[in-house]
């Protein structure tokens, strides 16, 4: 897909804040530091779409851009270890659920794993919402140009047996070397597709 315009629309919290739209939505959700915006960043071909930073956690907010004024980009808070204060840890898994169950315009989600750590109970519990509510996956996993390519089908069989999702249904993603991203775009213009 060719990247004309990219524009945040708004951020919130709840369904009442969301932004009145008819547009289909792609959201894009991992744990802390997986690579989401660095992610994010090389999709649309833009450096500093999403803030990337070296605190894991400021996506504290689901966040909206519009792109190309054809569909949504829907970033949604970083979960895990992020050093918040558990007041705000709290309220992410009721945001995403809510996001996830009642998003009418939600078309696909960016599922995202980090090719150097094992699924944790919060990402066993992104993808059993995703199931739970029929939304269709995407399962990308980053960061690949940090293993060696010797090791990196033990540590990929690793994660699928965690997910519980096969080998296959993953698409491997380096923001250094951007291999991947031409595949990512593949699958989101599918899921875009279905919506017409």
């Amino acid at each position: 897909m060719k990247i004309v315009s990219t524009e945040f629309i708004k951020s919130a919290t709840r369904p009442v804040n969301y932004p009145i739209s008819d547009l289909p939505e792609i959201a894009f959700a991992g744990r802390s530091n997986v690579g989401k915006s660095s992610l994010i960043n090389v999709l649309v071909n833009r450096r500093k779409l999403v803030r990337t930073s070296a605190t894991p956690g400021r996506t504290q907010l689901i966040n909206f851009f519009d792109i190309n004024g054809t569909f949504t980009l829907v970033d949604l808070p970083g979960y895990g270890f992020a050093k918040v204060p558990p007041e705000v840890k709290k309220q992410w898994g009721p945001m995403m659920r809510t996001y996830l169950e009642t998003r009418d315009n939600l078309r696909a989600v960016v599922f995202i794993l980090d090719i150097r750590r094992e699924p944790r109970e919060e990402d066993i519990q992104m993808i059993d919402w995703l199931e739970e509510f029929g939304v269709p996956t995407i399962p990308v996993i980053t960061k690949i140009d940090k293993l060696p390519r010797s090791q990196r089908s033990a540590q990929i069989a690793k994660i699928a047996e965690a997910t519980g999702l096969g080998k296959n249904a993953f698409t491997l993603f380096s923001a250094h070397t951007r291999e991947g991203n031409e595949a990512i775009w593949e699958l989101i213009e599918s899921a875009l597709a279905e919506a017409d």
